[in-house]
């Protein structure tokens, strides 16, 4: 397995870790936020994609190796967005 598909398995192992233990426990520290991860590890946990987007970034310059999510949303439909916007602070 290339280092790549390592990474994205690991990132959505953990996310799906998250989002179940965000759905299944009210005091998890992840409901209501928004996760940042980066590697195989959360790296962000923010009330705004502005600060997820900053910290993720600092901590991981290649987007390929991140991932972010809010673990208690409920959408109607799955979105990919397949290039990550520039953020200005």
């Amino acid at each position: 397995m290339g280092d790549l598909t390592y990474i994205l398995q690991s990132n959505r192992e953990l996310a799906e870790k998250i989002t179940a233990e965000a759905r299944n426990d009210p005091k998890s520290p992840y409901v209501g936020k928004i996760v940042g991860l980066a590697n195989g590890r959360v790296v962000a946990i923010t009330d705004n994609w502005k600060e997820v987007a900053r910290l993720v970034q600092a901590s991981e310059a290649d987007p390929n190796n991140t991932y972010c999510f809010e673990p208690t949303a409920d959408y109607p439909e799955v979105e990919e967005i397949w290039r990550m916007a520039e953020c200005r602070a």
